[in-house]
């Protein structure tokens, strides 16, 4: 699958509003500016481009997205010579890629022995989600300060309203791809180029686990109030209660979705 999330709407380009309309931007503050090709904080895999890619960063890039799929699942385990056969590559780029996804703690690659798919523990999954969230957070008190345009203020407007409508529906796999796009537009209008690359990374690392349970996930009635609340804070450019608010959004839906994760582990196979 290839999904952008949260790109297309965040590369049109704003004008400033008139002053005195709603979202309108104070003196002194700027826009969003466009990011071409811009992934979001939270991107879906994708292959989109690999083919133009050097055999290096390709074979990383097929790996990568066959494990956050879930193509290659936890405890998958191959040997080095197999991995360069399903992806018809020789053995050097494949064995420069598991490094690199060694590194990233998606494989364990065992000299000799080929490599294995990494599970990951629920208290590994905590610690990513207390880093992610925390700089989620911060991106909702920059996108404060920074102060919305109208165009922008319309658009998160837009994502709020159908994430609405898939909650009446009981569409939650909508609901989650909508939420990842919403919660990518706030990190994109906090304007902080390396908080983002930081938020992808960590995103990456908890994929899996949060794909795993988004049909588990209870109506998120709750989760649509709070963004409602969210977005008033940073439209009043009020700082201070968009990170409170924020917070504590973060903090009931990690309890949430770290309760769903030990329960989905409780009920697998040879688990007491």
């Amino acid at each position: 699958m290839a999904t952008r999330t949260g790109s297309s709407d965040g590369e049109k380009s704003g004008r400033r509003p008139e002053a005195g309309k709603p979202g309108a931007v104070s003196a002194g503050t700027r826009e969003r500016p466009p990011q071409k090709g811009e992934q979001g904080s939270r991107p879906r895999p994708s292959l989109r481009g690999v083919d133009a890619m050097p055999a290096r960063e390709r074979a990383y890039h097929e790996l990568k997205f066959r494990i956050l799929e879930g193509r290659l699942p936890p405890g998958t385990s191959l040997l080095e010579a197999e991995v360069a056969s399903l992806l018809s590559m020789s053995r050097t780029p494949v064995r420069e890629a598991l490094i690199k996804l060694e590194e990233e703690g998606l494989v364990e690659v065992r000299p000799r022995h080929g490599i294995t798919v990494r599970a990951q523990t629920i208290e590994e999954i905590a610690e990513i989600y207390e880093v992610f969230s925390t700089l989620e957070v911060k991106a909702a008190q920059l996108a404060a300060r920074r102060g919305l345009t109208a165009e922008d203020a319309a658009r998160l407007d837009q994502l709020m309203t159908r994430m609405e409508l898939a909650t009446g529906r009981d569409d939650i796999d909508h609901w989650s791809h909508l939420d990842d796009q919403f919660h990518s537009e706030i990190v994109a209008l906090c304007g902080n180029a390396r908080l983002q690359a930081t938020l992808r990374q960590y995103w990456d690392q908890q994929y899996r686990a949060r794909m795993s349970i988004t049909g588990l996930r209870p109506k998120p009635t709750q989760s649509d109030i709070e963004h409602r609340r969210i977005v008033e804070a940073i439209l009043a450019r009020n700082e201070a209660e968009a990170l409170r608010l924020h917070q504590e959004h973060r903090d009931r839906t990690d309890r949430q979705l770290l309760a769903l994760l030990e329960g989905a582990a409780g009920r697998m196979p040879g688990r007491p």
